[in-house]
């Protein structure tokens, strides 16, 4: 591991002696890790100090490209944790441990509106809503929203209705309410407090209290008796008639009737499964699952911090006891910091035995369970091979097939802005956010050769120095000369083995290295198609980035060597004109008139760009 830089040392001596947040960033000042600690000055320094056996690889490849730290400063750790939360979940760090694909679990929300709405949205929008989740299980969630609608007449219309609204009678009853599935708050025909009085059952329906449901729907049901409307009994005898199927599909798994969640986590290398199990009146109501990255080489404690953190921070109830496998770390700020969003004291327990044992054996089961399933998705998405690239490996006669493919362009008029571009494939499929671009820098004039040479030792250096993926095939855009410059400078590197090819464009031969004729693919193998057609995007990637430094060098030059013409007088000249080409074509009096032209400047200017000779006449 590399000691800290002169730099890095003067951060460490001015860390605070007081609790916060540290961010590590890199060279190019991407934040790398988001960090809490009650001290932050011991905790940072830790990562700098001792030897290469006190951290893990993982952590050590971090530390090694940290080239600046920033600090914040909390007035507790509760603090500090609540912040590194929302700056982990805003910035999601490469090597902290993230929720995966966090963004798309749908929610229940209640609107905060007089009289609300409630509907699924995967969407949070901070305006006083409710919401109840995240579910990972859409279609469990689909079969309670579609019971709890059959027993509420909630509104599913978009308007905003308020009094004033009713009172100008600017809506109208719609179908919804003829067939009894609302009961007409755009009207005024229900009251608010009525109204307010379910939306509170919906929500102990949500939260699995479906005893109180069934109390309200009887008593419904009565009070329609006795008023002799035996239309709405019968309705309010079948809605609870739906709760009970609903709630008989909730077995008792603990006899104190406690609100609860049960955690549990399964982790092999980097793939981790956490398993939620919410009980509620000590009944199992749902069971959510999630997946996280970034845990390779972290602890069951840690893992389970970090999930909780990023879990209860989306979530509206927090029950009043979670259980756990292994007690997170940290536990005692965790749970103030949840006790702060509860309105009752939560509580953190690791079961030893009896029924709470037993429910974190069955969480731990489901867990596993979704662990393998992560695993043999993962097996099956990277044993596929698409037809074009086993294709292309029989007719390179490759060991392995080429799954990853990085392609190489020049591009130059003349010799000039000479530009390179590379593009990445993967298994036949472009990663657009893995496509590089460059400026020569090295070489003068028309050379594709020394440019060749100079692109492939930029890129391949850079994929030693950052681990990045190695492809398995590299495309030269070019014959003979062009591949064997890349060669040239492959060999200078410490580099893997790996199979380089040029495609040449007039006949689209495929050359290989050390041997002169080019080796025969029929035109119309997917594998020449697919080499085509990555070479051809790597020729568009090199040539849109030409054209747009040509562009801008076209009016640098043509205008930079006029004396007098500084930036503020150029900028004006074509927000005026638009091109260097119709400022060409302006007299002298138009060009006079823009701010700060002067007539003999713009004399100047014309004779510049048009070579003729302009006599000044004073008037």
């Amino acid at each position: 591991m590399k000691g800290p830089t002169e730099y890095i040392e003067g951060l460490l001596e001015t860390a605070p002696d007081s609790p916060g947040v540290y961010m590590f960033k890199d060279s190019k000042d991407d934040i790398l890790y988001i960090g809490k600690a009650k001290v932050l000055r011991n905790r940072v320094r830790s990562y700098f100090r001792g030897n290469e056996t006190t951290h893990s690889p993982r952590t050590r490849t971090m530390i090694n490209q940290v080239r600046d730290i920033e600090y914040f400063v909390t007035d507790s750790e509760v603090e500090s944790l609540l912040l590194e939360a929302n700056l982990v979940k805003e910035y999601r760090p490469r090597y902290n441990v993230r929720l995966k694909d966090d963004k798309s679990y749908p929610y229940v929300r209640i609107t905060n509106e007089p009289y609300p709405r409630v509907f699924i949205t995967r969407k949070i929008i901070k305006d006083g809503s409710q919401y109840f989740g995240p579910y990972t299980d859409v279609s469990s969630l689909r079969s309670s929203m579609r019971v709890m609608k059959k027993v509420f007449p909630i509104r599913s219309c978009r308007y905003h209705i308020d009094q004033e609204a009713i009172d100008q009678e600017k809506f109208r009853v719609c179908l919804d309410y003829h067939i009894k599935k609302c009961e007409g708050p755009c009207e005024g025909l229900v009251s608010k407090e009525h109204y307010d009085h379910m939306i509170e059952k919906v929500i102990d329906f949500l939260n699995g209290r479906t005893e109180e449901v069934m109390e309200y729907l009887s008593g419904k049901m009565n009070q329609a008796a006795e008023n002799f409307k035996y239309e709405d009994a019968a309705r309010y005898r079948d809605q609870i008639q739906a709760v009970k199927n609903y709630a008989s599909k909730q077995r008792v798994e603990i006899g104190d009737f406690e609100d609860r969640d049960v955690l549990a986590m399964a982790t092999e290398r980097d793939d981790c499964a956490v398993v939620v199990l919410r009980l509620r009146n000590g009944k199992i109501i749902g069971r959510e699952h999630f997946y996280l990255t970034g845990v390779e080489e972290k602890g069951e404690s840690t893992i389970l911090e970090e999930f909780v953190k990023q879990y209860y921070m989306k979530v509206d109830f927090v029950p009043r006891e979670i259980l756990f496998p292994v007690l997170p770390e940290n536990k005692e700020p965790l749970e103030d910091w949840l006790t702060s969003r509860s309105d009752r004291r939560v509580y953190f327990k690791q079961p030893k035995i009896g029924e709470k044992k037993k429910l974190q054996r069955l969480a731990e089961k489901n867990a596993q369970l979704l662990l393998g399933e992560l695993q043999l998705q993962k097996k099956k998405r990277a044993d596929y091979i698409p037809k074009t690239v086993s294709t292309l490996q029989e007719e390179l006669q490759m060991e392995a097939p080429p799954r990853r493919i990085e392609a190489f362009d020049i591009s130059h008029i003349g010799g000039t802005n000479t530009v390179a571009s590379m593009v990445s494939f993967v298994d036949g499929q472009p990663r657009k956010n893995e496509y590089r671009r460059f400026k020569i820098r090295t070489v003068e004039g028309s050379d594709d050769y020394a440019s060749m040479r100079e692109v492939v030792q930029r890129r391949y250096r850079r994929v030693l120095e950052e681990q990045l993926p190695v492809p398995d095939l590299i495309l030269i855009d070019g014959g003979k000369g062009q591949l064997n410059a890349a060669v040239e400078m492959l060999n200078t590197l410490d580099m893997p083995p790996v199979t380089i090819i040029g495609l040449a464009k007039r006949l689209e031969e495929v050359y290989i290295p050390q041997q002169s004729d080019p080796i025969f693919i029929a035109k119309s193998s997917p594998g020449l198609v697919l080499l085509q057609r990555i070479r051809d995007e790597a020729h568009r990637f090199a040539v849109t980035y030409h054209r747009k430094l040509r562009g801008k060098s076209m009016v640098v030059s043509d205008l930079d060597d006029i004396e007098g013409v500084g930036n503020i007088r150029k900028q004006r000249l074509m927000q005026r004109f638009g091109s260097v080409n119709k400022l060409r074509q302006a007299t002298v009096q138009e060009i006079a008139e823009v701010k700060g032209v002067s007539e003999p400047l713009a004399i100047t200017i014309k004779q510049q760009l048009t070579g003729e000779e302009i006599v000044h006449q004073d008037s």
